[in-house]
């Protein structure tokens, strides 16, 4: 009589367990352990828990990957807000980026991996509304810093910096808003001045210098004189 209860109880534990998959709540919101499949396949496509509608703990989310479910992306939900905290994954299983997400957009910092190695291949900060803000670094995949930025409101603004991989700086200039402007210096992998310039409002401006074994060869001015309306 015994095992016969345990029996029951365990049939029933089943067919409840069973039930809580994909179900709603009285307001036909998603409630409880959800898993869904890409259509017409038996493929997985994400699961993870809701609660009342609202995302809650690891949801895992699958690429269809030659009819094989594929983990793609987890994002770990905060309960009280829209936030997450994001990992995106190659076919490979390895990393490729991480960082946080409001909703659907990118903020605070990311960082994101080379392909071949375990080395990061870039540090991005985006402000709250997604764009990029601040400081940007991106890297060799030996992990030697490539080139240095920084961002304000989804623009390029302030001082551009690339490095070669043993350090030297090959380029450095700046941006205003999106456009090049400012001192501009072009260097080889030793650091010997190649070109050394203006730029205003993203074109080159004023008397570019130009240099062999660090020796001035030539100049060129690029300076706009602006038109006269009352000349013929």
């Amino acid at each position: 009589m015994r095992n016969i209860l345990l029996l029951a109880v365990f049939l029933i534990s089943v067919v409840s367990f069973g039930q809580s998959i994909n179900q709603v709540d009285e307001q036909g919101e998603r409630h409880g352990l959800w898993k869904k499949k890409y259509d017409s396949t038996e493929v997985l496509r994400y699961e993870g828990e809701f609660f009342h509608g609202k995302e809650m703990g690891v949801f895992k989310y699958y690429k269809n990957i030659e009819d094989k479910a594929l983990l793609a992306a987890t994002k770990q939900f905060n309960r009280n807000n829209n936030s997450s905290e994001v990992t995106f994954f190659a076919s490979t299983g390895k990393i490729i980026s991480k960082g946080q997400m409001n909703g659907k957009r990118y903020v605070g910092t990311w960082v994101y991996y080379q392909n071949k190695t375990k080395h990061i291949l870039s540090k991005d900060h985006f402000n709250n509304e997604g764009e990029l803000d601040g400081e940007r670094l991106v890297y060799y995949e030996n992990g030697e810093l490539a080139q240095k930025e920084v961002y304000d409101n989804g623009k390029l603004d302030g001082p551009s910096i690339w490095y070669a991989e043993n350090g030297t700086v090959i380029k450095d200039y700046a941006y205003d808003q999106g456009e090049l402007h400012g001192p501009a210096k072009y260097y080889n992998q030793e650091g010997v001045m190649l070109i050394q310039g203006q730029y205003q409002n993203g074109r080159k401006h004023g008397v570019w210098k130009y240099y062999e074994a660090g020796k001035l060869v030539r100049e060129k001015d690029f300076t706009r004189r602006s038109k006269n309306p009352y000349k013929n």
